[in-house]
């Protein structure tokens, strides 16, 4: 690759991060709080918005039984607001309060899921929070 050509790569990846308002500062993240609940075999999904940026998703509790295993997903939201089965990331080891999902994230609309992996016990309703911190 000349270099004339990374100078305009590079150049056209700085017009549009600028043109869709740059990254924001972690520090400048909101957090929105999730609560549902959810049996075994089961799902719980809920949709947000974000902007050019870092997030972090946390499980913040789960009751009655905090020390199952649960899966969590970041997914492609759709136009209408729905949430849609297409991951952008998800871990299927996830324990309360533990790192979870995290990194870049664009401008758009995501879900997040909760889902049973085999750790939530016959005949019990978990309550959960889910936090995500987004720009």
């Amino acid at each position: 690759m000349t270099v004339t050509r990374l100078v305009a790569l590079l150049t056209a990846a700085a017009l549009v991060s600028v043109s869709c308002g740059g990254i924001v500062d972690p520090s400048k993240n909101v957090t929105e709080t999730f609560n549902g609940t959810i049996v075994q075999g089961g799902q719980g999904q809920h949709p947000f918005s974000s902007q050019n940026g870092e997030f972090t998703a946390k499980l913040t509790a789960l009751t009655p039984t905090s020390t199952a295993l649960v899966g969590l997903a970041i997914t492609l939201g759709a136009t209408d607001g729905s949430c849609t089965l297409q991951s952008f990331q998800q871990n299927n080891f996830v324990s309360v309060n533990a790192p979870a999902l995290g990194g870049q994230i664009f401008s758009g609309k995501y879900c997040v899921f909760i889902y049973d992996v085999g750790g939530i016990p016959a005949g019990v309703t978990e309550n959960y929070t889910i936090t995500v911190s987004h720009p």
